[in-house]
């Protein structure tokens, strides 16, 4: 027997089969999402592009996975997706160690989000609030802030929108997964950002195809 079967023996059935309906369920959400969630993305995009072309920015920000998330799509816009183009104003929230323990160790972490974004929102930005469940307490703290600030909110959400989609306005976008399970709304708001990235620059840059 070669070392590497030794150290790498072929998996058993069971794990294949577990594998392949993880790819099975996470493609099936995905395509029921897209019923649900085109025509909100797609009011997203226009809600973001606007205020890019206003000289406004995106902050962004969540918890955890949701934290990653906000600053891939930061690092998106900032940098670029898969066109060239300018650099684009976007920000996350989730970064800064010092700000956010300071926060938390002199006020308490549910306003590690909302006392960044009274100093750096402005009216016109937009806010990405990200949250699976939609009850994040430091997330709800930052839209009650983005309101005040007046800007608008782009919530992405899951398991029915919880407080956050019932704190959401007429001006604002709710962007929720008809799931459940967390890892199935996560893979969504991925395919979701990326949606956003290449919408914004398709409105930018006049692409066709």
């Amino acid at each position: 027997m070669l070392e590497s079967e030794t150290l790498f023996p072929e998996p058993p059935m069971d794990l294949v089969a577990r594998i392949a309906q993880q790819f099975t369920d996470s493609a099936q959400t995905k395509l029921a999402a897209l019923e649900f969630m085109a025509d909100p993305i797609a009011a997203a995009i226009d809600a973001m592009t606007h205020s890019l072309m206003s000289n406004g920015k995106i902050l962004a920000c969540g918890n955890g996975g949701s934290a990653a998330d906000a600053q891939h799509f930061a690092a998106e816009l900032l940098n670029r997706f898969e066109l060239e183009r300018p650099p684009l104003a976007a920000l996350a929230l989730t970064t800064d160690s010092s700000t956010l323990t300071s926060i938390a160790n002199d006020y308490d972490f549910s306003q590690v989000f909302s006392k960044q974004v009274r100093a750096l929102g402005q009216p016109g930005d937009v806010l990405l609030a990200i949250s699976t469940s939609g009850n994040s307490p430091n997330v709800i703290e930052a839209v009650h802030a983005a309101h005040e600030r007046e800007m608008r909110v782009v919530a992405l959400t899951g398991k029915g929108g919880g407080e956050i989609g019932a704190l959401l306005g007429p001006d604002d976008v709710h962007l929720c997964v008809p799931a459940d399970r967390t890892a199935r709304i996560q893979e969504v708001h991925l395919l979701t950002l990326h949606c956003l990235c290449d919408g914004i620059d398709c409105l930018l840059l006049g692409v066709e195809e």
